[in-house]
């Protein structure tokens, strides 16, 4: 059985980015105006960033099972530069995460537990699916 950790992960996110804005998922009114974390210098100019954020953090879920906002600030992160001192990584906005694993909730492909969120039944389907198209097509 092909699952999602055995296609190419951008092409994974990039189907179901696609499937997830036919479902409707709804993106704010912040989104392309912001910038995602303090280590970027522009707001992301992708027209469908949301949709792609809410993909990948669907397949982080996947990956590491349970997932929160800490941990996925780490995970989108990045270099910040500061001239002539050294570079560091600065984690990424907490909000865009934030609003990407409600919006994910209310679609219900992912669930509150106590420690952070993880994927539904029917996230996981969802994923996995679309693996298997991904799969038959190569």
């Amino acid at each position: 059985m092909i699952t999602a950790l055995d296609v190419e992960p951008n092409a994974l996110i990039e189907q179901v980015a696609h499937k997830l804005k036919t479902m409707g998922i709804n993106k704010p009114a912040f989104v392309g105006l912001v910038k995602t974390g303090a280590h970027n210098e522009r707001p992301p100019e992708q027209e469908d960033f949301w949709y792609f954020r809410c993909a990948s953090v669907l397949r982080q879920a996947y990956v590491n099972f349970n997932v929160g906002t800490n941990r996925l600030r780490r995970h989108y992160g990045g270099r910040k530069k500061k001239g002539v001192a050294p570079e560091r990584h600065l984690p990424s906005g907490g909000s865009t995460i934030r609003k990407a694993m409600q919006s994910l909730e209310k679609a219900g492909l992912m669930v509150k537990e106590k420690t952070g969120r993880k994927l539904s039944a029917k996230g996981r389907s969802l994923l996995d699916s679309t693996a298997k198209e991904i799969n038959a097509a190569a």
